[in-house]
């Protein structure tokens, strides 16, 4: 298969969707690579990299996606690329098309396969290829955190380990999947005062166990999340559900209640965030003020330490490349549930029913 790797345009993403170790094992399986000039010059590798893989480099996303039928990207696709796709292309990359109504009718109308990483599922349920960045966005979530709670970023003042005589800050993380739990374990590891909040108790007893003394579990009842957002310092949304918007737990109402300069950190921004406040911002400009709460909700994060984030990535989603370009999509998809989930647009139909849902358009599952 003819695959091509376009260098990423969306504001401050510096991640690339093949390292050249990447389009080695693809180009070894027999299939041609093309990768778009500067492609990975975000995670230190030089054309010249590329180039000894195998890839062709050419000049312009134009010339990548007129070579390629099938594209391999990180981030979802900008109006400029969308117009670029036809309906002989697969795009294989993240979309999160819950929170984009315009993206998913862009797509609908280019007729191309779209393949989300981010509802391919695992045997056990599992998001094989969400969970690196995942564990990715909730490390980084307490380190920018951290960083906002000082003073002259506008924040509250306040150490998030304390020192002998004072208190650590309180984090209260809303989700106890793997954003949550990276994020614990990070401030656990600053010495926070942590709590997780889930609403699935086995969950909670296994977090429980895990980290033994370290934390504190709640379940998430409306009323404990209130109480959560009065006492924190540092709340964190880590909730996810597959394909689907994300639930808001934290409203405008709450933000009274809170501590003049405490942060909020939005991981599922990408879903449309679970704090009723947020909005998409990007690393140019991260964070805004609401009720004197600093809201960070920057919807591509792991951007910002692209080196480790796309080799992470890539770590998970070349097994599918492989499969995809050495079968075709249709039958990849027929010998593998799991990937098949990944589906969210084809011919011009929403695919996935968490997104049909979320984006009130009409679900077409493929025969």
């Amino acid at each position: 298969m003819r695959i091509g790797v376009p260098k990423e345009i969306k504001n401050h993403e510096y991640r690339v969707g093949l390292t050249p170790a990447s389009v080695k094992e693809l180009v070894s399986a027999g299939h041609e690579l093309f990768v778009e000039t500067k492609a990975g010059s975000g995670i230190d590798c030089p054309d010249s990299g590329y180039q000894k893989a195998g890839a062709t480099i050419l000049p312009t996303p134009e010339a990548v996606f007129e070579a390629a039928d099938m594209i391999v990207k990180v981030k979802e696709p900008q109006p400029s690329e969308i117009a670029l796709l036809q309906p002989r292309h697969l795009l294989f990359t993240y979309l999160h098309l819950a929170a984009d109504k315009a993206q998913a009718e862009g797509l609908m109308k280019s007729g191309a396969t779209c393949i989300a990483y981010e509802t391919v599922t695992s045997r056990s349920g599992q998001l094989p290829l969400l969970k690196p960045m995942s564990e990715v966005a909730g490390r980084m979530s307490v380190q920018v955190g951290a960083h906002y709670l000082e003073k002259e970023q506008g924040g509250r003042g306040v150490l998030l380990g304390g020192v002998p005589g004072v208190a650590p800050a309180k984090v209260a993380i809303l989700g106890g999947g793997v954003s949550g739990v990276n994020a614990a374990q990070m401030a656990v590891g600053m010495r926070a005062d942590v709590t997780i909040y889930d609403i699935n108790m086995e969950r909670l007893a296994e977090l429980d166990m895990f980290f033994s003394s370290q934390i504190k579990t709640a379940y998430a009842s409306r009323d404990a999340i209130a109480r959560a957002v009065e006492e924190a310092e540092l709340v964190i949304g880590a909730v996810l559900v597959p394909g689907a918007a994300a639930p808001k737990l934290v409203t405008r109402d709450m933000l009274g209640t809170m501590k003049r300069g405490s942060v909020l950190v939005d991981i599922a921004i990408d879903q449309g965030g679970c704090f009723e406040t947020s909005h998409a911002t990007t690393h140019d400009d991260p964070v805004f003020e609401v009720d004197g709460v600093i809201h960070y909700c920057v919807a591509n994060m792991p951007g910002a330490v692209s080196r480790t984030s796309a080799f992470a990535l890539n770590n998970v989603t070349l097994p599918f490349a492989l499969k995809l370009a050495g079968l075709g999509a249709e039958e990849a998809m027929r010998q593998d549930p799991h990937l098949a989930m990944g589906l969210n647009v084809s011919g011009g139909k929403i695919r996935h029913e968490a997104v049909a849902e979320a984006l009130d358009l009409p679900f077409e599952p493929v025969a």
